[in-house]
């Protein structure tokens, strides 16, 4: 099969995927006849959706990280921690198996994940020579990975169930859990709202093939 004949797009041959159930239909129908969801052949606004999204994130990473994250009363003495200052304490104590765990979901997941999407919202906007199938599967990684960041505001939580007991020991969140939050949110919503086969109207014969519709 010629390279022409291997790139051939969906939307080229009039049809496109219902984005809800992902029912393959006509281009010129503005609803799936499936699911009755509104359809489009693509979503060029998602790119500047996404890109709005991601550096939002970027931003609020700072606070996140630079913020205390819990702030715990005990007997009257108030003390608060950030993300880094949890997780050496927990090195300190011999905790490091639970360190690492949260370095890997509050660290380590969020950055990669910012760094992932710029990759990636890169290649869609400046068509950089990159295997789409790479950044396909380098997505899905993103999207999976990412929901287990919500793993330190989790055990915030439990902390704050656990030992509050009024005035003599009391834990509770600080501001940074908020800016941590709305990391993990926006970067959700950047990977979510982007149309991915705008990766594919972009294709190169030499990189990749596929049939998209």
């Amino acid at each position: 099969m010629s390279d022409k004949q291997s790139t051939v797009l969906g939307k080229d041959i009039g049809l496109t995927s219902c984005p809800t159930c992902h029912k393959v239909t006509c281009a010129k129908s503005t609803h799936c006849s499936r699911c009755d969801a509104p359809l489009t052949v693509r979503d060029y606004s998602s790119v500047q959706k996404s890109w709005a999204l991601l550096i939002t994130a970027t931003i609020l990473l700072i606070p996140a990280n630079v913020y205390p994250i819990s702030t715990l009363t005990n007997q009257g003495r108030v003390t608060q921690d950030t993300i880094f200052s949890g997780i050496a304490h927990l090195v300190k104590t011999d905790m490091i198996p639970i360190a690492i765990i949260l370095f890997v979901a509050s660290i380590l997941v969020p950055i990669l994940k910012i760094v992932g999407l710029t990759i990636y919202l890169s290649a869609i906007s400046f068509k950089l020579p990159i295997s789409k199938k790479r950044l396909m599967t380098g997505f899905h990684i993103i999207e999976w990975i990412g929901r287990w960041s919500m793993l330190d505001l989790f055990v915030i939580s439990l902390t704050v169930a656990v030992v509050n007991m009024g005035q003599l020991l009391d834990a509770k969140p600080a501001p940074a859990a908020t800016a941590f939050a709305l990391v993990i949110l926006l970067t959700q919503l950047a990977a979510k709202v982007i149309d991915t086969r705008l990766l594919w109207d972009r294709l190169e014969a030499k990189d990749d093939s596929s049939t998209n519709a």
